[in-house]
């Protein structure tokens, strides 16, 4: 299993738990909720293995990763009933392949834009958290 020390995905390090809160693991990948909240049910799903690159998978992989990124945004769209999902695929600095759901709702933050990659505008109460992370576990 490829690993990188350096990547805080890999080593899920103090970094990682400062911007997100893992909710579960699916097959090939893990489902973290964002702290930051300014996209109520914003979450990452993140590959488990260290690959930069969706082409760096097979076959068989890519379709097991992009299964477990379709089941975590249709957990989103049942537990939030959001308006739109946007998707995000960025890694320029962090090269660990993982995937933005982020929930949009008409007349909310960046409705109708790309979102807000750090907006560090909302964040929420400890129940709060995990109200919404039980909410979506229920629905995967």
């Amino acid at each position: 299993m490829s690993f990188d020390e350096k990547c805080f995905y890999c080593s899920k390090n103090k970094d990682l738990d400062s911007l997100m809160i893992k909710i579960c693991d699916l097959n090939v990948s893990t489902v973290y909720l964002f702290k930051e909240q300014t996209y109520n049910g914003r979450c990452n799903v993140v590959y488990k293995e260290h690959k930069s690159e969706i082409t760096d998978l097979t076959e068989d992989e890519a379709a097991a990763f992009i299964n477990d990124v379709r089941k975590a945004a249709k957990a989103i769209h049942k537990a939030l009933n959001p308006d739109k999902i946007n998707y995000g695929a960025f890694a320029d600095t962090m090269k660990h392949l993982h995937i933005h759901i982020v929930p949009k709702y008409k007349g909310g933050p960046s409705w109708g834009k790309t979102f807000d990659m750090n907006p560090a505008k909302t964040f929420l109460s400890e129940e709060e958290y995990e109200k919404l992370i039980v909410n979506i576990k229920n629905n995967l």
